[in-house]
């Protein structure tokens, strides 16, 4: 069958304005994680203005937001954060979310805008609290714990942030958890509790502290 004129006119034309848009995409999708690993946020919020997909995924499934806490790039983060659109909430492949990576890193402007766009404050398995307390970031601890976050928090082998902060993060880390509500009497899986873990690394102030807070919340003898 024979096709008119106007219609073959239309084909033609329809098959150019899509190849073009293809190639627009593809260049569009490049510079996108491009951008983003260079940390160029001007770069970066040139194409979410021209209304490209700020949840877009690379090959391996990973989304921006969520590569640009792992490179570190905080301020194409704090970009795609604050995109209206913006979905909070992934995964790479050590089970990390990008408001875990942030409090590992102190980002605390990057952790609130997160909260605020319903990142999992209480995530299962390791939480971003854990990841707080293992750096010692007492502003972070106390930014998580005023948006709920569970402060007995179980790792999967039932490791607390209290613990965490004992083996690896600082004394001002233990005394904001212990002051907050933190058990120090709970074990993980092999049967430590938070003084184990710093006596394994041979703490001596960060497992005198807890031993002084379990004192002093044993009932006082009457005389």
């Amino acid at each position: 069958m024979r096709l008119l004129p106007v219609v073959r006119y239309f084909i033609a034309t329809f098959s150019v304005a899509f190849t073009a848009l293809s190639t627009a995409y593809a260049g569009s999708y490049e510079d996108f994680f491009s951008a983003i690993r260079r940390d160029d946020s001007p770069a970066l919020q040139a194409l979410l203005q021209r209304g490209f997909d700020p949840n877009t995924k690379d090959p391996q499934g990973q989304p921006g937001l969520l590569i640009a806490t792992m490179v570190p790039a905080w301020k194409a983060a704090q970009v795609l954060v604050r995109t209206p659109k913006i979905e909070a909430e992934a995964r790479n492949k050590n089970d990390e979310s990008p408001l875990m990576l942030a409090a590992l890193n102190n980002q605390l402007d990057l952790a609130k805008a997160l909260i605020d766009k319903d990142a999992d404050v209480n995530k299962p398995g390791w939480a971003p609290l854990h990841y707080a307390a293992t750096k010692g970031h007492v502003e972070m601890i106390n930014l998580l714990l005023e948006n709920d976050a569970y402060i007995d928090a179980e790792s999967p082998n039932k490791t607390t942030p209290l613990m965490m902060a004992a083996m690896y993060g600082t004394t001002g880390a233990v005394k904001a958890l212990l002051e907050a509500g933190a058990d120090p009497a709970l074990k993980n899986e092999q049967g430590l509790s938070a003084i184990d873990f710093a006596q394994r690394v041979n703490r001596a102030e960060a497992a005198g502290i807890i031993a002084a807070f379990i004192r002093g919340k044993q009932p006082k003898g009457a005389w």
